[in-house]
Protein backbone atom coordinates (compact mmCIF):
# COMPACT_ATOMS: atom_id res chain seq x y z
CA UNK A 1 0.00 0.00 0.00
CA UNK A 2 1.41 3.39 -0.97
CA UNK A 3 2.01 5.92 1.81
CA UNK A 4 -0.79 8.28 0.68
CA UNK A 5 -3.23 5.37 0.49
CA UNK A 6 -2.16 4.15 3.93
CA UNK A 7 -2.75 7.61 5.46
CA UNK A 8 -6.17 7.84 3.81
CA UNK A 9 -7.03 4.37 5.08
CA UNK A 10 -5.98 5.25 8.65
CA UNK A 11 -8.19 8.34 8.47
CA UNK A 12 -11.14 6.18 7.49
CA UNK A 13 -11.14 7.10 3.78
CA UNK A 14 -11.16 3.55 2.46
CA UNK A 15 -12.66 4.44 -0.93
CA UNK A 16 -13.76 7.39 -3.03
CA UNK A 17 -17.27 7.23 -1.60
CA UNK A 18 -16.11 7.79 1.97
CA UNK A 19 -14.04 10.78 0.78
CA UNK A 20 -17.06 12.26 -1.01
CA UNK A 21 -19.25 11.65 2.03
CA UNK A 22 -16.76 13.41 4.29
CA UNK A 23 -16.68 16.58 2.20
CA UNK A 24 -20.43 16.55 1.52
CA UNK A 25 -21.17 16.41 5.24
CA UNK A 26 -19.33 19.67 5.80
CA UNK A 27 -18.93 21.07 9.30
CA UNK A 28 -21.39 19.84 11.92
CA UNK A 29 -23.73 22.35 13.56
CA UNK A 30 -22.71 22.66 17.19
CA UNK A 31 -25.07 25.51 18.04
CA UNK A 32 -28.19 24.41 19.89
CA UNK A 33 -31.61 25.60 18.80
CA UNK A 34 -33.53 26.82 21.87
CA UNK A 35 -36.83 26.30 20.06
CA UNK A 36 -36.29 22.57 19.47
CA UNK A 37 -35.69 19.34 21.35
CA UNK A 38 -33.11 17.49 19.24
CA UNK A 39 -31.89 14.00 19.98
CA UNK A 40 -30.80 10.77 18.35
CA UNK A 41 -32.97 7.68 18.64
CA UNK A 42 -33.45 4.24 17.14
CA UNK A 43 -36.66 3.34 15.33
CA UNK A 44 -36.78 -0.46 15.29
CA UNK A 45 -32.99 -0.57 15.00
CA UNK A 46 -32.73 2.22 12.42
CA UNK A 47 -30.79 5.32 13.58
CA UNK A 48 -32.86 8.51 13.41
CA UNK A 49 -32.66 12.07 14.65
CA UNK A 50 -35.74 13.82 16.00
CA UNK A 51 -36.51 17.53 15.92
CA UNK A 52 -39.44 18.47 18.16
CA UNK A 53 -40.73 21.99 18.82
CA UNK A 54 -40.60 22.91 22.50
CA UNK A 55 -43.91 24.77 22.23
CA UNK A 56 -46.82 22.52 21.30
CA UNK A 57 -49.98 24.42 20.33
CA UNK A 58 -52.06 21.35 19.45
CA UNK A 59 -53.05 18.15 21.21
CA UNK A 60 -50.80 16.18 18.88
CA UNK A 61 -48.24 17.36 16.36
CA UNK A 62 -47.83 16.45 12.73
CA UNK A 63 -45.18 13.82 12.20
CA UNK A 64 -42.78 14.16 9.28
CA UNK A 65 -40.35 11.45 8.23
CA UNK A 66 -37.51 12.85 6.13
CA UNK A 67 -35.25 10.75 3.90
CA UNK A 68 -32.04 12.43 2.78
CA UNK A 69 -30.69 12.40 -0.78
CA UNK A 70 -27.38 11.14 -2.14
CA UNK A 71 -28.31 8.41 -4.68
CA UNK A 72 -28.19 5.79 -1.94
CA UNK A 73 -24.40 6.14 -1.63
CA UNK A 74 -23.85 9.66 -0.28
CA UNK A 75 -25.75 11.93 2.07
CA UNK A 76 -26.44 11.82 5.79
CA UNK A 77 -28.31 13.43 8.65
CA UNK A 78 -25.63 16.11 8.85
CA UNK A 79 -26.20 17.51 5.36
CA UNK A 80 -29.89 18.01 6.08
CA UNK A 81 -29.55 19.24 9.66
CA UNK A 82 -30.52 22.82 8.74
CA UNK A 83 -33.39 21.62 6.59
CA UNK A 84 -34.91 19.44 9.30
CA UNK A 85 -34.53 22.16 11.93
CA UNK A 86 -36.23 24.64 9.62
CA UNK A 87 -39.15 22.33 8.86
CA UNK A 88 -39.68 21.48 12.53
CA UNK A 89 -39.56 25.13 13.64
CA UNK A 90 -41.60 26.70 10.89
CA UNK A 91 -44.30 24.03 10.59
CA UNK A 92 -44.44 23.20 14.32
CA UNK A 93 -44.02 19.51 13.46
CA UNK A 94 -42.23 16.50 14.90
CA UNK A 95 -39.56 15.79 12.26
CA UNK A 96 -37.61 12.53 12.08
CA UNK A 97 -34.57 12.32 9.81
CA UNK A 98 -33.71 8.72 8.94
CA UNK A 99 -30.08 7.55 8.78
CA UNK A 100 -30.57 4.64 6.41
CA UNK A 101 -27.65 2.41 5.43
CA UNK A 102 -25.63 3.35 2.38
CA UNK A 103 -24.40 1.37 -0.61
CA UNK A 104 -22.08 -0.15 -1.68
CA UNK A 105 -21.32 -1.36 1.87
CA UNK A 106 -25.02 -2.18 2.28
CA UNK A 107 -26.38 -3.29 -1.09
CA UNK A 108 -29.71 -2.12 -2.50
CA UNK A 109 -32.50 -2.38 -1.35
CA UNK A 110 -31.23 -1.99 2.25
CA UNK A 111 -31.94 1.74 1.96
CA UNK A 112 -35.61 1.19 1.19
CA UNK A 113 -35.92 -1.46 3.91
CA UNK A 114 -34.54 0.93 6.55
CA UNK A 115 -36.86 3.77 5.51
CA UNK A 116 -39.85 1.44 5.50
CA UNK A 117 -38.95 0.03 8.92
CA UNK A 118 -38.56 3.52 10.46
CA UNK A 119 -41.85 4.66 8.95
CA UNK A 120 -43.77 1.66 10.25
CA UNK A 121 -42.30 2.26 13.71
CA UNK A 122 -43.61 5.85 13.79
CA UNK A 123 -47.01 4.83 12.43
CA UNK A 124 -47.35 2.20 15.15
CA UNK A 125 -46.04 4.36 18.00
CA UNK A 126 -47.07 7.87 16.96
CA UNK A 127 -48.88 8.77 20.17
CA UNK A 128 -45.84 7.90 22.27
CA UNK A 129 -43.99 10.72 20.51
CA UNK A 130 -46.87 13.19 20.76
CA UNK A 131 -47.70 12.72 17.08
CA UNK A 132 -51.16 12.49 15.55
CA UNK A 133 -51.20 9.02 13.90
CA UNK A 134 -53.59 10.35 11.26
CA UNK A 135 -51.26 13.17 10.25
CA UNK A 136 -47.95 11.51 9.38
CA UNK A 137 -46.15 12.76 6.28
CA UNK A 138 -43.43 10.91 4.35
CA UNK A 139 -40.92 13.20 2.64
CA UNK A 140 -37.56 13.16 0.92
CA UNK A 141 -35.14 15.07 -1.22
CA UNK A 142 -33.75 13.72 -4.53
CA UNK A 143 -33.14 9.97 -4.07
CA UNK A 144 -34.68 10.41 -0.63
CA UNK A 145 -37.84 11.41 -2.49
CA UNK A 146 -37.53 8.17 -4.48
CA UNK A 147 -37.51 6.29 -1.18
CA UNK A 148 -40.45 8.34 0.10
CA UNK A 149 -42.50 7.53 -3.00
CA UNK A 150 -41.59 3.84 -2.78
CA UNK A 151 -42.44 3.62 0.93
CA UNK A 152 -45.82 5.29 0.33
CA UNK A 153 -46.57 2.79 -2.42
CA UNK A 154 -45.63 -0.13 -0.20
CA UNK A 155 -47.81 1.10 2.66
CA UNK A 156 -51.03 1.28 0.62
CA UNK A 157 -51.03 -2.53 0.88
CA UNK A 158 -51.05 -2.41 4.69
CA UNK A 159 -54.44 -2.47 6.40
CA UNK A 160 -52.99 -2.87 9.89
CA UNK A 161 -51.46 0.61 10.05
CA UNK A 162 -52.77 4.20 10.03
CA UNK A 163 -52.91 5.68 6.55
CA UNK A 164 -50.10 8.03 5.53
CA UNK A 165 -51.56 11.55 5.39
CA UNK A 166 -49.36 12.96 2.63
CA UNK A 167 -46.09 12.60 0.76
CA UNK A 168 -43.61 15.38 -0.05
CA UNK A 169 -41.29 14.76 -2.99
CA UNK A 170 -38.54 17.33 -3.56
CA UNK A 171 -37.10 16.99 -7.10
CA UNK A 172 -37.44 13.19 -7.08
CA UNK A 173 -35.80 10.51 -9.23
CA UNK A 174 -38.71 8.30 -10.29
CA UNK A 175 -37.85 6.26 -13.37
CA UNK A 176 -34.94 4.50 -15.08
CA UNK A 177 -36.65 3.96 -18.43
CA UNK A 178 -35.97 7.14 -20.41
CA UNK A 179 -32.81 9.15 -19.84
CA UNK A 180 -33.46 11.38 -22.84
CA UNK A 181 -36.42 13.36 -21.60
CA UNK A 182 -36.18 17.13 -22.20
CA UNK A 183 -34.78 17.82 -18.72
CA UNK A 184 -32.02 15.22 -19.22
CA UNK A 185 -31.01 16.87 -22.49
CA UNK A 186 -31.24 20.48 -21.29
CA UNK A 187 -29.50 19.93 -17.96
CA UNK A 188 -26.99 17.25 -18.86
CA UNK A 189 -24.18 19.40 -17.40
CA UNK A 190 -26.16 21.31 -14.76
CA UNK A 191 -24.65 22.12 -11.32
CA UNK A 192 -24.64 19.58 -8.49
CA UNK A 193 -25.75 16.57 -10.51
CA UNK A 194 -25.14 15.88 -14.20
CA UNK A 195 -26.73 13.23 -16.39
CA UNK A 196 -23.49 11.26 -16.39
CA UNK A 197 -23.15 11.45 -12.59
CA UNK A 198 -26.67 10.30 -11.81
CA UNK A 199 -26.29 7.30 -14.10
CA UNK A 200 -22.82 6.31 -12.90
CA UNK A 201 -23.66 6.62 -9.23
CA UNK A 202 -27.06 5.01 -9.78
CA UNK A 203 -25.34 1.99 -11.32
CA UNK A 204 -22.97 1.81 -8.36
CA UNK A 205 -25.94 2.00 -6.01
CA UNK A 206 -27.52 -1.01 -7.71
CA UNK A 207 -24.21 -2.89 -7.74
CA UNK A 208 -23.95 -2.73 -11.53
CA UNK A 209 -20.94 -2.30 -13.77
CA UNK A 210 -20.35 1.08 -15.41
CA UNK A 211 -20.21 -0.67 -18.77
CA UNK A 212 -24.02 -0.32 -18.76
CA UNK A 213 -23.77 3.46 -18.80
CA UNK A 214 -23.96 4.14 -22.53
CA UNK A 215 -26.52 1.47 -23.39
CA UNK A 216 -28.76 2.66 -20.54
CA UNK A 217 -28.49 6.23 -21.80
CA UNK A 218 -29.70 5.06 -25.21
CA UNK A 219 -32.51 2.91 -23.80
CA UNK A 220 -31.30 -0.49 -25.00
CA UNK A 221 -32.38 -2.04 -21.68
CA UNK A 222 -36.11 -1.55 -22.36
CA UNK A 223 -38.01 -4.34 -24.22
CA UNK A 224 -40.49 -3.19 -26.86
CA UNK A 225 -43.56 -4.53 -25.02
CA UNK A 226 -42.54 -2.68 -21.86
CA UNK A 227 -41.79 0.46 -23.84
CA UNK A 228 -45.32 0.38 -25.30
CA UNK A 229 -46.90 -0.18 -21.86
CA UNK A 230 -44.90 2.53 -20.14
CA UNK A 231 -45.38 5.06 -22.94
CA UNK A 232 -48.67 5.93 -21.29
CA UNK A 233 -46.74 7.11 -18.23
CA UNK A 234 -43.28 8.04 -19.52
CA UNK A 235 -43.63 10.08 -22.66
CA UNK A 236 -42.03 13.39 -23.73
CA UNK A 237 -45.42 14.33 -25.18
CA UNK A 238 -46.69 14.61 -21.60
CA UNK A 239 -44.11 17.31 -20.83
CA UNK A 240 -45.72 20.73 -21.44
CA UNK A 241 -44.35 22.77 -24.33
CA UNK A 242 -42.93 25.51 -22.13
CA UNK A 243 -40.49 23.01 -20.60
CA UNK A 244 -39.05 22.28 -24.05
CA UNK A 245 -38.27 25.90 -24.85
CA UNK A 246 -34.58 25.51 -23.94
CA UNK A 247 -34.28 22.78 -26.53
CA UNK A 248 -35.35 19.20 -27.04
CA UNK A 249 -34.66 16.67 -29.77
CA UNK A 250 -36.47 13.30 -29.68
CA UNK A 251 -33.98 10.49 -29.27
CA UNK A 252 -33.73 8.04 -32.19
CA UNK A 253 -35.04 4.52 -31.49
CA UNK A 254 -32.42 2.06 -30.27
CA UNK A 255 -32.45 -1.74 -30.63
CA UNK A 256 -33.35 -3.71 -27.52
CA UNK A 257 -30.63 -5.94 -26.05
CA UNK A 258 -31.80 -8.96 -23.97
CA UNK A 259 -28.31 -9.17 -22.47
CA UNK A 260 -28.53 -5.58 -21.24
CA UNK A 261 -31.97 -6.23 -19.75
CA UNK A 262 -30.63 -9.26 -17.89
CA UNK A 263 -27.98 -7.03 -16.32
CA UNK A 264 -30.35 -4.20 -15.44
CA UNK A 265 -33.58 -5.79 -14.19
CA UNK A 266 -33.46 -3.75 -10.98
CA UNK A 267 -33.97 -0.59 -13.06
CA UNK A 268 -37.64 -1.52 -13.22
CA UNK A 269 -38.20 -2.30 -9.53
CA UNK A 270 -40.78 0.11 -8.18
CA UNK A 271 -38.51 0.67 -5.17
CA UNK A 272 -36.06 2.20 -7.68
CA UNK A 273 -38.53 3.48 -10.30
CA UNK A 274 -41.77 4.34 -8.44
CA UNK A 275 -43.28 5.83 -11.60
CA UNK A 276 -43.69 2.25 -12.88
CA UNK A 277 -46.13 1.20 -10.15
CA UNK A 278 -49.42 -0.25 -11.35
CA UNK A 279 -52.59 1.84 -11.48
CA UNK A 280 -54.19 0.13 -8.49
CA UNK A 281 -51.27 1.29 -6.32
CA UNK A 282 -51.11 4.82 -7.72
CA UNK A 283 -54.85 5.35 -7.19
CA UNK A 284 -54.50 4.67 -3.43
CA UNK A 285 -51.66 7.11 -2.75
CA UNK A 286 -52.09 10.02 -0.34
CA UNK A 287 -52.24 13.72 -1.06
CA UNK A 288 -48.93 14.75 -2.60
CA UNK A 289 -46.61 17.75 -2.79
CA UNK A 290 -44.06 17.80 -5.61
CA UNK A 291 -41.33 20.38 -6.11
CA UNK A 292 -39.33 20.65 -9.34
CA UNK A 293 -36.39 22.85 -10.32
CA UNK A 294 -35.79 24.16 -13.83
CA UNK A 295 -32.06 23.41 -13.95
CA UNK A 296 -32.32 19.78 -12.91
CA UNK A 297 -32.04 16.55 -14.91
CA UNK A 298 -34.83 15.13 -12.73
CA UNK A 299 -37.33 17.90 -13.43
CA UNK A 300 -39.40 15.84 -15.87
CA UNK A 301 -39.65 12.85 -13.53
CA UNK A 302 -41.57 15.11 -11.16
CA UNK A 303 -43.77 16.47 -13.94
CA UNK A 304 -44.64 12.97 -15.18
CA UNK A 305 -45.49 11.73 -11.68
CA UNK A 306 -47.63 14.81 -11.12
CA UNK A 307 -49.65 14.00 -14.23
CA UNK A 308 -49.97 10.35 -13.33
CA UNK A 309 -51.23 11.12 -9.83
CA UNK A 310 -53.68 13.71 -11.08
CA UNK A 311 -54.98 11.31 -13.74
CA UNK A 312 -55.65 8.85 -10.90
CA UNK A 313 -57.60 11.47 -8.94
CA UNK A 314 -54.92 12.15 -6.31
CA UNK A 315 -54.67 15.70 -4.99
CA UNK A 316 -51.34 17.23 -6.01
CA UNK A 317 -49.75 20.48 -4.88
CA UNK A 318 -46.91 21.41 -7.22
CA UNK A 319 -44.31 24.15 -7.16
CA UNK A 320 -41.69 24.86 -9.79
CA UNK A 321 -38.60 26.97 -9.12
CA UNK A 322 -37.53 28.65 -12.34
CA UNK A 323 -34.22 29.88 -10.87
CA UNK A 324 -33.05 26.78 -8.97
CA UNK A 325 -30.89 23.75 -9.57
CA UNK A 326 -30.77 20.28 -8.02
CA UNK A 327 -29.49 20.14 -4.45
CA UNK A 328 -29.91 23.86 -3.80
CA UNK A 329 -31.30 23.04 -0.34
CA UNK A 330 -27.79 22.20 0.92
CA UNK A 331 -26.92 25.89 1.29
CA UNK A 332 -29.91 26.84 3.47
CA UNK A 333 -29.00 29.52 6.04
CA UNK A 334 -25.34 29.64 4.95
CA UNK A 335 -24.59 33.40 4.53
CA UNK A 336 -21.95 32.96 1.80
CA UNK A 337 -24.59 31.32 -0.44
CA UNK A 338 -27.45 33.88 -0.50
CA UNK A 339 -29.81 32.00 -2.83
CA UNK A 340 -33.31 33.30 -2.10
CA UNK A 341 -34.86 30.30 -3.86
CA UNK A 342 -33.67 28.00 -1.04
CA UNK A 343 -35.88 29.62 1.57
CA UNK A 344 -38.73 29.94 -0.92
CA UNK A 345 -38.47 26.23 -1.61
CA UNK A 346 -38.86 25.29 2.04
CA UNK A 347 -41.51 27.92 2.68
CA UNK A 348 -43.64 26.26 -0.01
CA UNK A 349 -43.20 22.96 1.83
CA UNK A 350 -44.08 24.54 5.18
CA UNK A 351 -47.24 26.04 3.68
CA UNK A 352 -48.30 22.62 2.46
CA UNK A 353 -47.61 20.99 5.84
CA UNK A 354 -49.57 23.65 7.71
CA UNK A 355 -52.53 22.89 5.47
CA UNK A 356 -52.72 19.40 6.94
CA UNK A 357 -54.80 19.73 10.14
CA UNK A 358 -54.00 17.62 13.18
CA UNK A 359 -56.62 16.25 15.58
CA UNK A 360 -58.70 19.03 17.07
CA UNK A 361 -57.21 21.69 14.80
CA UNK A 362 -58.90 23.58 11.95
CA UNK A 363 -56.70 24.18 8.93
CA UNK A 364 -56.31 27.83 7.97
CA UNK A 365 -53.71 27.33 5.27
CA UNK A 366 -56.11 25.74 2.80
CA UNK A 367 -54.20 22.54 2.17
CA UNK A 368 -53.72 21.19 -1.30
CA UNK A 369 -56.66 23.01 -2.84
CA UNK A 370 -55.07 26.34 -2.06
CA UNK A 371 -52.23 25.93 -4.53
CA UNK A 372 -52.79 22.80 -6.59
CA UNK A 373 -51.17 24.26 -9.69
CA UNK A 374 -48.24 25.67 -7.74
CA UNK A 375 -45.89 27.57 -10.01
CA UNK A 376 -48.46 28.70 -12.50
CA UNK A 377 -49.91 25.42 -13.72
CA UNK A 378 -48.88 23.24 -16.62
Amino acid sequence: MERKDYIAWKLGFSNRHTVTRFFMNGLPIFKQDPRLHIKKLQFDGVPVKQYQPREDHTKHQRGILFFHGGIGIWGSLYIYERVCRYLARESASFVVSVEYRLAPEHPYPAQFEDCLKATIHLLKNAKEYGVDPDCIVISGDSSGATLAAAVCQELVKRTDLPKVRAQILLHPFLQAVDFNLPSYQQNAFAPMISKNTILKVGLKYLGKDWSLLQVAMKGSHVPEDMRIKWKTWINPDHIPKRFKSRGYKPAPPTPFSPKVLEQSNEFFDTTFSPLLAEDDIISQLPETYILTCEYDVLRDDGLLYKKRLEDAGIGVAWEHLEDAFHGIVFVLEIPVFPFSCVTRKLDFVVKFIKGLPVSGEISLAGGVKAFTKGGGGL
